[in-house]
């Protein structure tokens, strides 16, 4: 069941006074305000979720992030549905899975119908004042966009540019634009959709990775641990098709001498560090407008990273570097006792859109397929999700194959459309870097069929309900 986080105005507050003759006097009617939160939503590219001081990275400076998470409700258990951006943008927007509303790289345009019941439609109905900067990363049909956005600002590569004889960075650029939006919106709730392109390298570009000349100090005199899995020996192990998908490809890009790999995970890092002061710029310019507390603040990768690992580079596969990713909401609202909490429960970016809906206090549609994070405020989580499924559908490319996952807080099940017969099974609690595939060992059969089915279950009723719509 849907719940609302705030009560819509509560406009008759009912007292009967009895004078002391025992007279009856006409009721009082108070009313009091409960004025609507201004929303920002804010969205980086290719973030993973350890690539934050906060959750443990000893290396990596994001003080700003470390904030929102430490003084807000932290989820260390947040996945993207689809890893890849451009499906995962779709689900962010309707609350539905990549079955269902059907984008990715190479499909139509994202439905109208999908659109007419996503969040920036729905609070700009509701009477938010919408905004988007940077990275929209869907299709759309012709016109729509009008009827989301208030106002757009949508920006490209490269990440660095020449403004006015300056160069500046495409991450600062949003932050600017961003700004203006803030400061233009006064006397109205706002909800603005903030989608950074970093720390997304520049897939065309040698280099891969670009940042500001300030950040240039950063994490010079550190050296990035190589992950365990980053051993030859576990690329070697792999399925002779997983040895040829595109995260193989993008690891010669990046990661293939160790001197490469120590510049690009720096690269990396510090483009997040770049994204991480302009938020701190966002939220200065929040206390000067005096909006700061009323303003709630949502953080969300779109999918998560191969930093190495299996020797991959990249995402669209189901491990858990490729599906987990930073999660945080800071509601300076909230009382005290409400804030600085950090949750365990699996939580997707199916959720997002709900969320947003639920801090406005606008009607969640029936047909979003995940439900909102606001239940976690008040610990109201008794029912929430145990389990969750996983895809990956993009067709027409050979190098990304089409890929579904079942996981809930033990097991993880994984299959392969183009290789139905090589099956992952891991038990997570023992093995979190999933590299002792338990449907390898015929003792686990039944635990193989069981999570097949379960994942059969779930593409059913994905593809019953794509077929009603």
């Amino acid at each position: 069941m849907k719940k609302l986080f705030r009560l819509i105005p509560i406009f008759c507050c009912l007292f009967f006074l009895t004078a002391c003759d025992s007279k009856k006097k006409e009721p009082v009617v108070v009313a009091e305000k409960v004025e609507k939160p201004n929303i920002i939503f804010i969205l980086t590219d290719d973030q993973r979720w350890d690539a934050l001081g906060f959750q443990g990275n000893p290396i990596i400076k994001t003080p700003n992030m470390d904030e929102l998470a430490g003084s807000g409700v932290y989820f260390k258990n947040a996945f993207v549905t689809t890893p890849i951006c451009a499906a995962s943008r779709a689900t962010l927007f309707t609350g539905l899975y990549e079955r269902t509303h059907d984008f990715n790289f190479g499909k139509p345009k994202l439905k109208d119908n999908y659109m007419y019941e996503s969040y920036p439609y729905l609070l700009k109905k509701a009477g938010y004042r919408t905004g988007l900067v940077g990275k929209l990363g869907v299709k759309l049909n012709k016109g729509i966009e009008d009827s989301l956005f208030d106002t757009s600002k949508k920006t490209f590569w490269p990440y660095l540019v020449e403004v006015d004889g300056e160069e500046r960075h495409l991450a600062d650029i949003n932050g600017d634009h961003a700004i203006d939006f803030i400061k233009s919106e006064k006397g109205k709730p706002f909800c603005l959709s903030l989608s950074f392109w970093s720390p997304h390298a520049d897939d065309g570009a040698e280099e891969q990775y670009f940042w500001p000349k300030y950040v240039d100090s950063l994490y010079v005199n550190d050296t990035i641990p190589v992950p365990e899995t980053a051993d030859p020996k576990f690329f070697a192990a792999l399925p002779e098709f997983m040895k040829h998908t595109m995260n193989r490809k993008r690891w010669y890009w990046r990661y293939d001498t160790p001197e490469k790999y120590q510049k690009m995970v720096k690269g990396y890092y510090k483009m997040i560090s770049t994204v991480d002061g302009v938020i701190g710029r966002i939220r200065k310019t929040l206390e000067e407008e005096g909006l700061a507390d009323n303003t709630v603040i949502v953080f969300m990768g779109d999918n998560g990273y191969y930093m190495g690992e299996r020797g991959f580079s990249g995402k669209w596969l189901m491990h858990e570097q490729s599906l987990r990713v930073p999660l945080m909401i800071y509601d300076p609202r909230e009382p005290k006792s409400a804030q600085s909490k950090t949750f365990d429960e699996m939580v997707l970016n199916l959720d997002i859109a709900p969320t947003l809906l639920d801090l406005a206090g606008v009607g969640i549609p029936e047909s979003y397929q995940g439900e909102s994070l606001v239940e976690f405020y008040n610990n109201d989580i008794s029912n929430w999700r145990k389990s969750a499924f996983f895809e990956h559908q993009r067709e027409g490319e050979s190098l990304l194959p089409k890929t579904e996952a079942f996981r809930d807080d033990t097991y993880k099940f994984i299959r392969y459309e183009a290789a139905p017969e090589f099956i992952e099974l891991y038990n997570l609690k023992e093995d979190f870097n999933e590299v002792n595939n338990l449907a390898l060992d015929k003792k686990y059969s039944d635990l193989v069929d069981l999570y097949a089915k379960k994942c059969d279950s779930a593409v059913g009723k994905l593809m019953a309900l794509r077929i009603k719509s």
